[in-house]
């Protein structure tokens, strides 16, 4: 009787050293981001209605830059950082969701980052033509590598 005790006891002491957090398949790296991320994400709402006020601030992502933020570039990079907001968020509180939405993250990052690099410079010829090369491309390869890798371990948490 005894031994079927400790049994049991051994049983449900494996069951929780083989439970894992899923942000442990986060990297340091990318905790970091995810921080700044959460931050620039809470200040949206609050400058949008700054915007609205009359205020203007800059913002700035992936090479595209504006002082109006209530504007097309104003509020298509104020979506931007919120959706960057709410993949942080859903990473950081390990959400089904998340690295779904951080792949999506990555992907529009990346066509961002090459429309602001190649595209751009073609189209918006008021300071001559000027090729603009941006490293975000680099990290945002490594954030869709990453989450990539680590897809399956977190859908199977």
């Amino acid at each position: 009787m005894e031994e079927s005790k400790n049994d049991v006891y051994l049983s449900f002491e494996e069951l929780e050293d083989n439970k894992t957090r899923r942000r442990e398949l986060l990297p340091w790296w990318m905790k970091a981001f995810i921080w700044i991320f959460l931050i620039m994400g809470a200040i949206v709402p609050i400058g949008l209605i700054m915007g609205l006020m009359g205020f203007s601030f800059s913002i700035s992502l992936y090479g595209f830059e504006t002082t109006t933020p209530i504007s097309a570039t104003g509020i298509t990079l104020s979506v931007l950082i919120l959706v960057k907001g709410v993949t942080a968020f859903g990473l950081w509180t390990e959400k089904d969701w998340a690295v779904r939405l951080g792949i999506f993250d990555a992907v529009i990052g990346l066509v961002a980052c090459v429309l602001a690099m190649f595209v751009v410079p073609f189209v918006d010829r008021s300071e001559g033509f000027v090729l603009n090369f941006r490293l975000e491309p680099i990290l945002l390869v490594l954030y869709l590598l990453k989450l990539q890798k680590i897809k399956s371990s977190w859908e199977a948490e």
